[in-house]
């Protein structure tokens, strides 16, 4: 999701939903506004005790997911800053994060709310961060988007409910 045109999600009641939030440490204080965002938007959609990890960096992301939705989650967001360098390290990062995520959540069925940000520079990240001033707060979006979709497929899994309503 991108800055202006980003979906605005209306989400009635995830109370009984079971969240994870898979955060990686790199970039503290981009983290902690997408950690903060993340947790605003989970608590505006009811969820009360989500379980939040904290892995060392973006790559380590993936296997933490797969574990928590594996045991049990009805959503993962993952939470990483990704900031070019001058090496192709950035390249091999982001791509390993975005396919290992993916895979995630094709394998598991466990919608992956993706708050990754693949950055330029720091000033980028800072900007999407959900700090104030940032134009952007993709923690926020990122739990948005995992949350719904969870309830999308709850809504499906139930018997007589098929095919799903539409959504707002």
């Amino acid at each position: 999701m991108s800055g202006t045109g980003a979906p605005e999600v209306t989400i009635s009641d995830a109370t009984d939903l079971r969240v994870a939030v898979v955060a990686a440490q790199w970039h503290r204080t981009v983290m902690d506004g997408l950690l903060a965002g993340a947790e605003r938007a989970l608590a505006e959609f009811g969820v009360a005790a989500p379980t939040v990890v904290r892995v060392p960096g973006s790559f380590e992301l993936p296997v933490a997911a797969g574990v928590l939705a594996r045991q049990g989650a009805d959503a993962v967001v993952a939470l990483g800053v990704v900031i070019r360098g001058g090496t192709p390290h950035f390249d091999y990062v982001c791509q390993g994060v975005t396919q290992g995520l993916t895979r995630v959540g094709v394998d598991t069925g466990v919608p992956i709310g993706f708050g990754v940000l693949t950055c330029d520079t720091e000033a980028q990240a800072l900007d999407r961060a959900g700090l104030e001033g940032s134009s952007e707060d993709k923690g926020h979006e990122a739990v948005s988007a995992a949350v719904a979709t969870a309830a999308v497929l709850r809504a499906a899994a139930e018997p007589g409910r098929w095919p799903v309503p539409p959504t707002p």
